[in-house]
């Protein structure tokens, strides 16, 4: 199959057109959310909440009317969404538990404190039963063990290798407190009972490879963040998952202008390369982008193809840092313009706007200030803000 040959705006639009980005919105509502779900593999997880957890963040920017508490169903009332390690701890659809069951093994058989956490598991799952699901605060198991940031207590350690074993399920939260009950009583039976596809490691490693790809759009065959956690994917086993790829035209090769490596789309995409082709006028979205976003698991490749250089400074000392410590990636058009750092003062039912960094050669112009306005209103909203206040220092 021949490769396709894109400017450099054309592989950016065609990436925001899958992220739906641009143009009208491509996701809307409950269904929505779980749309971007399936095409996405998985939204990463992180605890933090300056103004909204990075699943939200994601969420807000591509699903029309998303609100938390949409989330927050899909997770733990339908159970449509889970709770689970894939790149790194992430939502998935709850139908993908099947495949990811590598992951649960690893944690089986190894982890730290191992020996202690294996001794108080039964112990653990009786309590459950008895009173249903529980934190860490509330079992005991209180002695220090040692675990992978720090030394923490026994029923932490416990409670999150059980998790990643697939024991135990997130059931609910409350604010970042994880409530876990017993998997079964989370999970379909249908799903946990299900067949482990993948038997050969190199089908499991080719299904990752895919839907990572789905989950970014464009990527190449190299060293990337995209593939963290695909279970001993080395690049040996990149090559030659990419060599069957093509073979049965499962990805199609992908030129762009003034980038000397191939990259990479899923075959099913023709349409929107289609679209990106023919250059049609799309319409212009000012959004505000998570930190941990799909779109950003590879920074070089974006700072290759949009010519922007992000990096969350959430983890750099405060002296050290260029911009902020929550600072969000804003894009207008096809293009990133600036970023953005805001807070919300929950008790006041504020929005602050700290600072706002365009890029070099960005025009303030009527319109874009406009876009920005709505763009930051949308998001006020979306934290259940009532007030917006700018600080600008």
């Amino acid at each position: 199959m021949r490769d396709i040959y894109l400017t450099n705006k054309q592989a950016r639009r065609f990436i925001l057109l899958k992220h739906g980005l641009i143009d009208e919105y491509k996701f809307t509502g409950r269904n929505g959310v779980i749309d971007f779900v399936r095409q996405a593999g998985c939204i990463q997880y992180d605890p933090i909440d300056v103004c909204g957890k990075n699943a939200e963040l994601v969420l807000q920017s591509r699903v029309k009317g998303f609100t938390k508490q949409m989330l927050y169903s899909l997770l733990y009332d339908d159970r449509a969404l889970l709770d689970h390690f894939d790149k790194n701890l992430a939502i998935i659809q709850s139908a993908d538990w099947k495949y990811l069951w590598r992951h649960r093994e690893v944690y089986k058989n190894g982890g730290r404190s191992h020996d202690e956490v294996n001794k108080v598991c039964e112990e653990i799952k009786n309590i459950i039963r008895k009173q249903g699901p529980v934190s860490s605060a509330n079992i005991g198991f209180d002695n220090k063990v040692n675990w992978y940031w720090s030394n923490t207590k026994l029923s932490r350690a416990a409670l999150e290798t059980m998790y990643f074993r697939g024991e135990l399920a997130v059931h609910h939260k409350k604010g970042t407190i994880k409530y876990y009950d017993l998997t079964e009583n989370c999970i379909d039976a249908k799903i946990l009972n299900a067949h482990r596809p993948h038997a050969n490691e190199l089908d499991y490693q080719k299904w990752c490879v895919l839907r990572r790809i789905g989950a970014v759009g464009l990527l190449w065959n190299k060293a990337s963040d995209a593939w963290l956690n695909i279970i001993n994917l080395k690049a040996a086993e990149r090559n030659e998952i990419f060599k069957r790829l093509l073979a049965g035209e499962e990805v199609l090769g992908v030129n762009v202008e003034n980038l000397k490596d191939r990259l990479y789309c899923l075959s099913s995409d023709c349409d929107l390369l289609e679209e990106v082709l023919q250059d049609s006028k799309l319409k212009e979205r000012c959004e505000l982008i998570a930190p941990l976003d799909n779109m950003l698991w590879d920074r070089r490749l974006i700072k290759i193809l949009f010519d922007f250089d992000y990096k969350w400074e959430i983890y750099t000392p405060k002296l050290q840092r260029k911009f902020g410590y929550y600072v969000l990636p804003l894009l207008y058009g096809d293009s990133f313009i600036g970023r953005v750092e805001a807070v919300c003062d929950r008790k006041n039912k504020t929005m602050i706007v700290k600072n706002i960094w365009y890029e070099e050669n960005v025009k303030q112009t009527k319109k874009l200030k406009k876009a920005l306005s709505d763009c930051i209103q949308r998001f006020a909203e979306f934290n259940e803000c009532e007030y917006i206040r700018e600080v600008l220092i």
